[in-house]
């Protein structure tokens, strides 16, 4: 056996774990490390930002060099082991034994290690090879990407492997694994990737649930709703609930009785501002960049009849990236007090059934509503706001009073109910 042969094979190895450590470590470095590192100084960061900024070229680059490597080392093995033996079979099973071994751990296992370990160093001294390397070789490792994707089925040509969605979802669940980021932080960035396909629908504020004021009313009533309610934009309908023209913001209103207190008895048409409407299939994404281009805050979601179907604001898509905004003094409450002589505070979400139980009914239902907020505003015929009540009768005849209390959250939903016999109404 000629020990020529055997320190070549032994210096292709050692140039293909050097390759492998490369591979390992541009594939963890991104553009922010690299500038990062030629921010602080750092030694060879100019030359590892030039990588950064077309890795798929360095990292075929290493490809090719590794698999070069591998293949003269695996050649010159499986020579010398010819030469070592008078048997043929027994020296190819002799070299393909040295090269799997060789390939799993000297060239697989050991340098993508280092690598993931160390990357930024790794990266760093790869860097001086493989830029100058690169230059020498020229368009031969793109030539060889474009001769392998045209063998690959597939769409087309690409410059490289690519990362998927799938693939970016499992980085950032790795990245949470290993602390380097938080668990919110983690769920924030899942978010992102659910927003695209999300539709406008899905996060809207239905119909139902709208405060509005009809385009007849005052400047002063349009004012008292907006402190009762605590919204600062409020939808202005025409015709019917259906028919909305406009949306009227609280600055403007307060703008226009400052100027002028007379302003109080204008309409509401005078102060509204122009809506926009969208689609209910319309992507939530797309929206929210439409509306931070246009500078807009709020738009009409109309269905496929070109219905009314609710609003959406800006705020209602963030919450799909950040999570529930809430109030700062939003708490967990119970979902009845007993107040003494027949009068609960419940929660708006309690169910009509229960809400019987208190009053000693074995059965009370509704055919349009299941809860006390709902049943509150079907006695009022609109959406309930702080301070508002209305009386509902009970199968056995007797009369309660509900009145809307306390209400929380961005969109100042009613959190809880008074309820006390009509005929008694005591104040607390």
């Amino acid at each position: 056996m000629s020990p020529q042969i055997v320190i070549g094979a032994i210096a292709l190895v050692v140039v293909a774990w050097l390759a492998a450590c490369a591979e390992a470590g541009l594939a963890r470095v991104s553009s922010f490390r690299a500038e990062e590192a030629v921010k602080s100084g750092r030694r060879g960061g100019e030359k590892l930002a030039q990588i950064a900024a077309d890795p798929t070229r360095y990292l075929n680059v290493a490809l090719l060099v590794r698999v070069a490597c591998e293949m003269a080392a695996a050649a010159l093995v499986t020579y010398a082991c010819l030469e070592a033996f008078s048997a043929t079979w027994q020296a190819l099973l002799v070299a393909i034994g040295v090269m799997v071994l060789v390939s799993y751990v000297a060239v697989g296992v050991s340098p993508r290690t280092i690598g993931r370990q160390h990357p930024l160093n790794t990266a760093t001294v790869a860097a001086y090879v493989l830029v100058p390397l690169a230059r020498v070789m020229g368009p031969i490792p793109s030539l060889l990407i474009l001769i392998g994707n045209a063998l690959t089925p597939g769409k087309g040509f690409r410059r490289g492997p690519f990362a998927s969605e799938a693939e970016l979802r499992a980085l950032v669940d790795l990245a949470e694994k290993e602390s380097l980021i938080e668990d919110e932080e983690r769920r924030m960035v899942h978010s992102v990737f659910e927003l695209g396909d999300t539709l406008v629908r899905e996060v809207m504020v239905p119909r139902t649930d709208l405060v509005t004021i009809e385009r007849f009313k005052t400047i002063r009533q349009a004012l008292t709703l907006a402190l009762r309610s605590g919204f600062s934009r409020i939808p202005v309908t025409g015709e019917s609930e259906d028919d909305i023209v406009g949306i009227v913001y609280l600055k403007d209103l307060v703008r226009k009785t400052h100027i002028s207190r007379d302003a109080e008895s204008d309409l509401v048409s005078t102060a509204m501002r122009p809506a926009v409407f969208v689609p209910d299939t319309k992507n939530a994404g797309d929206l929210l960049r439409e509306m931070q281009k246009e500078r807009n805050h709020v738009a009409v979601v109309i269905d496929e009849y070109g219905g009314t179907a609710g609003i959406v604001t800006i705020e209602d898509i963030l919450e799909e990236i950040v999570g529930e905004i809430t109030d700062e003094y939003d708490r967990e409450l119970p979902p009845v007090v007993d107040l003494g002589e027949g009068r609960f505070r419940v929660t708006a979400r309690l169910d009509i059934t229960d809400l019987g139980e208190l009053y000693g009914l074995e059965e009370y239902d509704d055919e349009d509503v299941e809860t006390v907020g709902g049943l509150l505003a079907k006695a009022l015929g609109r959406v309930p706001i702080a301070g508002a009540s209305a009386e509902v009768d009970l199968p056995d005849e007797r009369r309660l009073k509900l009145t809307a209390e306390s209400s929380a959250g961005r969109r100042n939903k009613i959190v809880t109910v008074l309820v006390e016999p009509a005929e008694e109404t005591k104040a607390e």
